[in-house]
């Protein structure tokens, strides 16, 4: 299911399910042109995608029953592969109390399961149709 929300600047779409390629390639184009800004929740297996902050994202997350401490923000770069599809960087991953204090997501088993749930709802950094 996609479940869809006008947020300060672009869509955000919540995904429950794999996201439609086109869908995808009009939000990656709709702001940053080369990537899309995403928001996991690693507890409940769902992403917020889209618009042109994490924070909109992550507050549709909060407003939809996500913990703050499960939601992590992340970029997708479509066309780069699996390996660099993915980049774990957001002003919303800075939390000390979590044990992560830049911008940057640390802690390897976090990353895992943002990768996981990235590959199976929004791609592995096929290029987009």
């Amino acid at each position: 299911m996609v479940f869809s929300a006008p947020m300060g600047q672009g869509e955000i779409h919540v995904l429950t399910e794999r996201i439609d390629p086109d869908l995808l390639g009009r939000l990656v184009r709709e702001t940053f042109e080369v990537m899309v800004k995403y928001v996991a929740d690693i507890e409940r297996g769902v992403i917020a995608i889209g618009g042109e902050l994490h924070a909109d994202a992550e507050a549709l997350l909060l407003e939809r029953g996500s913990h703050p401490a499960s939601l992590w923000g992340a970029n997708y770069y479509p066309g780069r592969g699996q390996g660099a599809c993915i980049e774990f960087t957001s002003l919303i991953n800075i939390s000390p109390a979590r044990g992560n204090p830049g911008m940057e997501v640390m802690d390897p088993t976090i990353q895992q399961r943002i990768r996981l749930l990235t590959i199976a709802l929004i791609g592995d950094g096929d290029p987009l149709p």
